[in-house]
């Protein structure tokens, strides 16, 4: 009888858990196209030690923000399209930030220890960063990794969403949105699309 109401107590617990998770992402809502850069003076700590801001990684180019982990098998996958992205990004003078915000998974696989040793063996010429709380996230209605955000060197938002349209066999992809976004953008034309679907793993976000 006690062990009953034990199991009992147990699973109710892990649905008010569950339910609570559901309700907080039910209220994420993603910010939208002409946005501004939101954090932008946030400090976050970077894996080569140094406090990194988004106003401060902000080219007279532009920003591209980057929410990203270390093993979800989208972000695994898509590792080579990222590192391409990074070198882009320098090439034309786009300034880039990766964020991991898998703040439940801070005690796990997304440690900073971890983040460091994988930002070394991927060769990360961009800022990997720390999103204490997910609080960079919250502001960015951010939700999957991966999934990018461009901004324009005014802090607006210009594009949203993937890097490809086949993020799922990224050999398979045809269209390179955020590059494509990126050329439009220094062009001073609109990106089109300004918004995709980014799929990936869910930011494993703190209760």
């Amino acid at each position: 009888m006690k062990r009953t109401i034990i199991l009992g107590l147990a699973v109710t617990a892990m649905m008010f858990t569950s339910a609570t998770v559901n309700a907080q992402k039910s209220k994420i809502e993603s910010i939208a196209i002409g946005a501004d850069l939101p954090g932008a003076t946030d400090k976050m700590r970077s894996v080569d030690g140094k406090e990194v801001t988004l106003k401060g990684a902000t080219t007279k180019n532009g920003l591209i923000v980057m929410f990203s982990c270390n093993t979800c098998p989208y972000v695994v996958k898509s590792q080579e399209r990222t590192k391409e992205v990074m070198k882009f990004a320098k090439e034309k003078g786009v300034g880039m930030v990766v964020i991991n915000s898998n703040d439940a998974y801070r005690e796990k696989d997304d440690s900073y220890d971890a983040m460091k040793k994988y930002a070394k063996e991927q060769g990360y010429t961009a800022p990997y960063v720390v999103d204490e709380k997910s609080k960079i996230a919250d502001a960015f209605g951010a939700t999957r990794t991966p999934e990018v955000f461009l901004f324009d060197k005014a802090g607006k938002l210009v594009y949203k969403g993937a890097m490809e349209d086949n993020p799922a066999t990224p050999s398979e992809s045809k269209e390179m949105y955020l590059q494509d976004a990126v050329i439009k953008m220094m062009a001073g034309q609109p990106a089109t699309p300004s918004t995709t679907k980014s799929i990936g793993c869910s930011i494993k976000r703190s209760i």
